[in-house]
């Protein structure tokens, strides 16, 4: 009997955890398989998708923009609710193809190659060390939560930096994200961390716009440009002072573009949502999800304490292990095969990355966590013309938490049940809460 594909699309799902063993029979079953949209939590019904799951099939449909694209139907599974919000949202480079993605994606580029994370290096090892001292403090033992009091707050000083964001309105980034990753998350829906009284006149003037809960108490969808208006007002007045004083970040050099390159204000507003949401969700959300693939195999963690040089291939096996980011959409422009089945024009193709990242094909025992796993060509971080610019910050990140903490502690465990987020999408951690030993 063929396994039910159902629960992939219910966020209900993850609270739970990833449910590996469904998408391990799924694929072994066939390379797609095809996967009905019911209402769900508030949501309308979907005309349904492919849904792929095997490593190559991945890579294959990644890497052919012209044939599967980001722009037709955008890159969330679940359609926009109206024409209006579609055309808005494929002014996100997220959300365009070649060339179009080019011409927005390759200004920025050279803010997160190598060498320009290396120059950021110093600074976020410093922030990861202070993060885990104010953690610490004076005492031999104690509890925090790993999720909230350090994996929350190092993207967010880092992603200050990158954007030119003022450090004191960073808590700002720490909600959008939760509205966007969590609107089906009550928790995360209403995200409320920012307080106005440590932050600028922007961020002040921003809060005025902040969406609010309609009759039904749901937020407004935060695809939408109401349901990010505060983001978006932001967004502008920190632009304002940017062309007033421009900088080295990246909202310097966007706006310093002019002529056939200037960007649109569609545009800007979406650029700007995508660096504070996306830039910050994915490795705010692998850090946690690294802690706990370390809880989960106590002898990798003290493999690593005794062999700091096992860092370089860790990391990519601690992401590999968790992928925080489960699925992508892309949609057919013709009729097609993928991997043998027949593909409509007009389909949504939806690749999974919690599959691929486990697919026994290329992963040998793919459910261990194996930190001198090499090679590892996991895809967390997409592949082809969308891959991730920011793959060797959050690699940074990763391991300059880690480094810090580790270093400074001779044991961690669970002081708690870990909560997870409710969303087919990301798989992010709420809370994790652990005991730790000088």
């Amino acid at each position: 009997m063929t396994a039910d594909p159902a629960p992939l699309v219910d966020p209900r799902t993850y609270v739970d955890g990833v449910p590996y063993d469904l998408l391990a029979a799924l694929r072994e079953t066939g390379p797609l398989v095809w996967v009905e949209e019911p209402p769900l939590l508030g949501s309308p019904g979907g005309p349904g998708f492919w849904l792929v799951l095997r490593h190559a099939d991945v890579t294959d449909v990644l890497r052919q923009p012209r044939l599967f694209s980001s722009w037709l139907g955008a890159t969330q599974v679940r359609d926009p609710a109206t024409p209006d919000d579609l055309r808005y949202v494929r002014r996100m480079m997220l959300n365009m193809d070649p060339p179009e993605h080019g011409r927005l994606r390759r200004p920025v580029a050279r803010s997160f190659t190598p060498r320009a994370v290396a120059a950021l290096e110093a600074s976020i090892r410093a922030n990861a060390v202070r993060l885990v001292e104010r953690v610490l403090g004076d005492a031999d033992e104690g509890t925090c939560d790993f999720a909230r009091d350090l994996a929350a707050d190092l993207p967010l000083l880092t992603l200050a930096d990158v954007l030119g964001v003022p450090e004191s309105d960073r808590w700002l980034l720490y909600d959008w994200s939760n509205r966007v990753i969590g609107f089906q998350d009550p928790d995360y829906a209403v995200s409320a961390a920012f307080d106005p009284r440590s932050g600028t006149a922007a961020a002040r003037e921003a809060l005025r716009h902040r969406p609010v809960p309609g009759p039904d108490g749901r937020m407004p969808d935060p695809r939408t440009r109401a349901g990010m208006a505060d983001l978006y007002t932001y967004a502008h007045l920190l632009a304002g002072s940017k062309r007033r004083g421009p900088g080295q970040d990246v909202m310097s050099i966007l706006l310093g573009r002019d002529g056939d390159d200037r960007l649109s204000v569609e545009e800007f507003e979406n650029m700007f949502w995508l660096f504070a949401v996306a830039g910050n969700e994915t490795v705010r959300n692998g850090l946690p999800g690294a802690m706990v693939a370390l809880l989960e195999h106590p002898a990798q963690m003290r493999r690593l304490r005794r062999e700091p040089g096992l860092y370089d291939t860790a990391v990519d096996e601690l992401l590999r292990w968790w992928t925080p980011v489960m699925v992508f959409r892309r949609t057919a422009t013709a009729d097609t095969v993928v991997a043998g089945v027949p593909v409509r024009a007009g389909d949504k193709v939806v690749v999974s990355f919690s599959s691929a990242n486990r697919d026994e094909r290329v992963f040998a025992d793919p459910d261990r966590l194996d930190l001198a796993r090499h090679p590892n060509p996991h895809l967390v971080f997409g592949h082809g013309p969308h891959f991730c610019l920011g793959a060797h910050l959050a690699r940074c990140q990763l391991r300059a938490l880690f480094e810090a903490l580790l270093a400074r502690t001779s044991s961690i465990t669970y002081a708690g049940t870990p909560t997870y987020l409710r969303s087919a999408f990301q798989r992010g951690v709420k809370r994790l809460p652990i005991h730790w030993r000088r």
